[in-house]
């Protein structure tokens, strides 16, 4: 026994822990380290039997009191502590006197157990849903194809064949898990784990549905029509409940998670709420004045040009952007700005007449650009 870890060490509490210290450490360690939580793990049972002993020691008074006093000493055939025999216990109880349960665990891992033969939802599904730009902004709707697993409707998720049912495990009688008995050196130790017969589900299926090979769902096709809301962004996810894959043991089915895609615009662009627009307008126009069409996705809007406005002018239009999601009647604005143009192409007479112009204009107009330049030197002084 000189090589067998201290009790205390091996449940990380001091000597002067309370029974709620200790209950609290084997709760947690008992998690971490149980069978159910990390299968075909021979360290992993090793370490569970090895904190469930120290806690059937150190959880009972006397028992601790002899440990206390002799050590691992005091169970040893004739040992000092007059404990003859080792230590008998059922690790079963100890999880009863954690939860009041049926020894299973269950608790333990999150509230009523998680015994395979329990309802469970099912898996939620994944897909994209490619829209234009136009369509976003107004709403559409979209018919869309999916594949998933939906209860065989043979045996009506059964899995057995119709006219036959599932019998009850007999090697476990119903329960999906199976207590395990072990001679160890402190005594027979018995351990729960899930039923080998029936993997945990608790029955048998003798006769399985030919149509689903006895799983109770079918891989199949279905179509459905999904209503895409008004000012949805690119990126955000419709979920669609209950259209997910069919649960299990008339658990409820998962949900369907419809992320779009929006195709962008060639002229128009988003951020957040709004829609930016660049409009071009001539030189004249920019100059003069002059009422233009602005175009928007709804129909067009007229704005007048005020004279001397310069390039790169920003107008808002109120109320032509994107509906607020969550509130259509919150609508973003139509950001549009005013761009010059400046001609590329111009006949030796168009030349002449942009010369006079600048003649007539002054030193001033001429000279804006070394007065710029000038500007910015002055800041550096």
């Amino acid at each position: 026994m000189a090589d067998k870890n201290d009790y205390y060490d091996t449940l990380s509490v001091q000597k002067s822990a309370t029974d709620e210290d200790l209950k609290k450490a084997y709760r947690k360690l008992a998690k971490q380290y149980h069978p159910d939580a990390n299968p075909d793990d021979a360290a992993a049972e090793a370490k569970f039997k090895e904190i469930s002993e120290a806690y059937a020691v150190l959880s009972d008074p006397q028992k601790r009191a002899a440990y206390d006093q002799y050590g691992h000493a005091a169970f040893e055939q004739g040992g000092a502590g007059g404990f003859h025999g080792g230590v008998n216990f059922d690790m079963s109880d100890i999880f009863e006197s954690f939860f009041g349960g049926d020894g299973g665990f269950g608790d333990l891992f999150g509230g009523g157990g998680r015994r395979r033969n329990a309802p469970r939802r099912g898996a939620d599904l994944q897909t994209n849903v490619q829209i234009k730009f136009e369509e976003a902004v107004f709403g559409t709707q979209r018919d869309i194809q999916i594949q998933s697993n939906e209860t065989c409707e043979t045996c009506k998720g059964t899995g057995a064949k119709p006219g036959t049912t599932a019998e009850s495990c007999k090697h476990c009688g119903g329960s999906g898990q199976e207590r395990v008995q072990q001679q160890t050196m402190f005594g027979t130790m018995t351990s729960v784990r899930t039923c080998g017969i029936c993997r945990g589900e608790g029955k048998v299926i003798r006769d399985p549905c030919t149509a689903c090979r006895g799983t109770g769902k079918v891989r199949a096709s279905k179509t459905l029509q999904v209503n895409i809301p008004k000012g949805i962004d690119n990126g955000q996810s419709i979920r669609l409940s209950g259209k997910g894959e069919a649960g299990d043991k008339g658990g409820t089915a998962g949900d369907l998670l419809i992320t779009v895609v929006i195709q962008p615009h060639r002229h128009f662009s988003r951020q957040g709420n709004n829609i930016y627009l660049d409009v071009p307008i001539t030189f004249v126009q920019a100059a003069l004045g002059e009422e233009i069409i602005i175009p928007t996705l709804d129909g067009e809007e007229k704005y007048a040009v005020k004279p001397g406005t310069q390039p790169g002018t920003v107008v808002n239009i109120k109320g032509k952007g994107v509906p607020n999601v969550k509130n259509n009647r919150l609508v973003g604005d139509l950001v549009v700005k005013l761009l010059v143009t400046v001609p590329t192409q111009l006949t030796e007479k168009q030349k002449q007449r942009l010369k006079d112009f600048a003649d007539e204009m002054g030193d001033e107009y001429k000279n804006q650009k070394k007065n710029f330049i000038n500007k910015i030197r002055e800041s550096f002084k």
